[in-house]
């Protein structure tokens, strides 16, 4: 008997190490995963030096990946998530659809690269995040980034009158638009998209908190939006009004948004300068100064659609936007539109399979709420907040890509594999709520039909 004791505490041991090595590999990825959001966002590279030396996102990338690899037999099941489908079949897609496009060397060359390198976002944190604690360090982590940004070139326009770039005036003359830090590398509409992905996860994560919360949030909202001003991008001023559209929409206290919304607006024109004021209001004015820039914007749209489908079956080839406008326009510009860069690249037949990777998040989100409604889960509840944020952070981006490429952008893989995490989480807890027998370890009689019990 005491023979069997040992042998069976013997065979107990190598399992709990191997637990244990499991979870140590596993909680290393998650921090490895961290720094690397901080490094990529943040841009160390610029900041220390040599520290770009080591190629420290190639590192990182790789030692993640391998990480991954080593969990394999627990990441088992994950990859049957309709997002992973959607995007495995575009990544078939391209490779079939290689030696048809009008550039392949260039796609195998330069563009593939930086194509992986958005996408990887998708599958480390689909497959990283896995409990909510992880959720919401992820998801601080992140706004931080965001926030961290946005208030730093702010800051150095404050304090030492600092710009970083600036947009051509009819008659000759430059206009200042704030853009990022001499350390980030983007643009004003750039910068004006980073404040429009950052204020629904303040709006929806902050202001229900406590009063040290609304604090901080009163604190953020007023020096985001007067950033926003100074970036003068109009494409993310449509982006906020979609995310305010969608906050009155959910919200309960409608008329307090309202006169909310009257007092910004007064705020906004009083500290506006009247070639701001102009580049606004060029959204809905075609005489105004900002006018011709804004109708010369729609006209790109509409010639990068039309340059699309010069090739519509199958395209130039993943990221050759730059190059097929320099060949058939003798113009270097990049897109500004995602859904023409998807034509010009991958073709009408790419264009499908990328909107139904759209389609497939935004399914997962609404999934998700109808879940809610079985959990019984509260308004204020973290998870019931964090998807009205998601909701809003999708349709703005959705509305946002009319005047942003993205196709080897970072944010749509990343709201995507966020999306799967988050739908894995609220699943999880939607089981274990349905069936009381796991949690409990009896077998409740109400489980079975009435003949069976009669039986």
């Amino acid at each position: 008997m005491k023979q069997e004791m040992i042998v069976s505490r013997q065979h107990a041991k190598p399992s709990v190490l191997a637990k244990l090595d499991t979870h140590i590999v596993s909680q290393f990825t998650f921090i490895l995963y961290l720094y690397f959001i901080l490094d990529f966002f943040l841009r160390f590279s610029s900041r220390i030096p040599g520290y770009g030396a080591i190629r420290p996102t190639l590192l990182a990338v790789a030692s993640i990946s391998l990480l991954l690899f080593l969990q394999r037999d627990k990441l088992k099941g994950r990859f049957d998530d309709p997002i992973f489908k959607a995007i495995f079949v575009l990544f078939g897609y391209i490779i079939i659809s290689l030696p048809l496009v009008e550039w392949p060397g260039s796609v195998v060359r330069v563009n593939i690269d930086i194509f992986i390198k958005a996408v990887v976002f998708l599958f480390f944190t689909a497959l990283i995040i896995d409990t909510e604690k992880r959720l919401k360090w992820f998801i601080a982590v992140f706004v931080f980034c965001q926030v961290f940004r946005v208030l730093e070139p702010l800051y150095l326009n404050i304090t030492q009158g600092y710009w970083g770039s600036s947009t051509h005036l009819s008659g000759g003359d430059f206009a200042d638009r704030l853009a990022g830090a001499p350390s980030d590398v983007i643009n004003p509409n750039e910068l004006g998209f980073v404040i429009a992905t950052a204020i629904p996860f303040l709006h929806y994560l902050l202001w229900p908190l406590g009063w040290k919360s609304k604090l901080l949030y009163m604190g953020l909202m007023p020096a985001m939006l007067y950033a926003l001003i100074l970036t003068m991008s109009r494409g993310g001023f449509i982006a906020l009004l979609v995310v305010a559209f969608l906050v009155f929409k959910e919200s309960k206290h409608k008329m307090g948004l309202t006169i909310m919304a009257v007092v910004l607006v007064i705020a906004a024109l009083n500290v506006m300068t009247p070639i701001q004021k102009d580049r606004y209001l060029s959204l809905v004015d075609s005489d105004t100064a900002g006018g011709a820039s804004a109708e010369g914007r729609l006209k790109g749209i509409i010639g990068e659609f039309k340059l699309g489908l010069t090739r519509p079956v199958v395209g130039h080839g993943l990221g050759t936007t730059t190059e097929a406008k320099v060949h058939k326009w003798g113009t270097t510009k990049a897109s500004h539109n995602l859904y023409g860069e998807l034509i010009i690249e991958l073709g009408l037949i790419g264009f499908v399979i990328f909107l139904r990777f759209l389609y497939q998040i935004a399914r997962k989100l609404s999934v998700v709420r109808s879940q809610f409604a079985a959990l019984n889960k509260s308004e204020h509840s973290y998870y019931s907040r964090l998807n009205k944020c998601l909701m809003a952070v999708f349709w703005m981006y959705a509305v946002y890509s009319l005047n942003y490429w993205g196709l080897s952008q970072y944010y749509w893989y990343l709201l995507g594999g966020l999306v799967i995490a988050f739908g894995r989480l609220v699943d999880k807890d939607h089981h274990e709520s349905s069936s009381p027998a796991i949690a409990t370890g009896t077998e409740p009689s109400v489980k079975y039909p009435l003949a069976h019990r009669v039986r």
